[in-house]
């Protein structure tokens, strides 16, 4: 893992979307983490639309070329950020797909060990609280270190966002730096935890 307090580049966030409905609260809401980052910290916010459905009978013949793409992305990031709308109570399959590409292969996926922070929005009243639950067991089994706080569920999300898609909500807004800040200083306490002393 690179330094991110590295001065010679950017700590790179790349941030998944679960929808790609066109005015996705959530794309909005990583679009808004992207505006309120720390200095020195930059998000990318990656389309999973094109991934085919995960088949092991693909992957045997080798990764077809988005999913290589998206998985060198997830390689090269320094953390990921991961906002997730709520359909039935679980996170939607394009999320799930997504992510079962990145577990891929066992002892050698790019998801393995990477840091995470999770958030969502809804136009329901619980913000999305389950299908969070569900992905941290999902992020868990993929042995990603998830940032356990603050918890970020954006409720009635509808009502959040003006009129040209930007966040309003002052506490949210801080509960989102908050997010990344944790996200950032986790890291950089596992690469000074991982240095030998000098």
């Amino acid at each position: 893992m690179t330094n991110p307090t590295d001065i010679n580049r950017p700590f790179r966030i790349l941030a998944i979307a679960g929808s790609i409905r066109a005015g996705s609260y959530n794309r909005l809401l990583l679009e808004a983490a992207r505006d309120l980052a720390p200095t020195g910290v930059e998000i990318e916010i990656v389309d999973t639309a094109g991934l085919p459905f995960y088949d092991a009978d693909l992957e045997a013949v080798g990764d077809p070329a988005p999913v290589g793409e998206f998985k060198e992305r997830v390689r090269a990031a320094d953390a990921l950020l991961i906002a997730t709308p709520e359909y039935n109570g679980c996170i939607p399959g394009l999320l799930g797909n997504a992510l079962d590409w990145a577990s891929r292969p066992y002892g050698r996926a790019p998801l393995s060990g990477k840091p995470v922070a999770i958030l969502g929005a809804t136009p329901s009243p619980r913000g999305g609280a389950r299908a969070q639950a569900v992905l941290r067991q999902i992020l868990a089994a993929t042995r990603c270190a998830v940032v356990p706080e603050p918890e970020l569920v954006v409720r009635s999300a509808h009502e959040q966002f003006d009129a040209v898609g930007m966040l309003r909500d002052e506490l949210t807004r801080d509960r989102l730096r908050a997010l990344l800040a944790n996200l950032v200083d986790g890291v950089a306490g596992t690469d000074a935890a991982d240095r030998p002393a000098a």
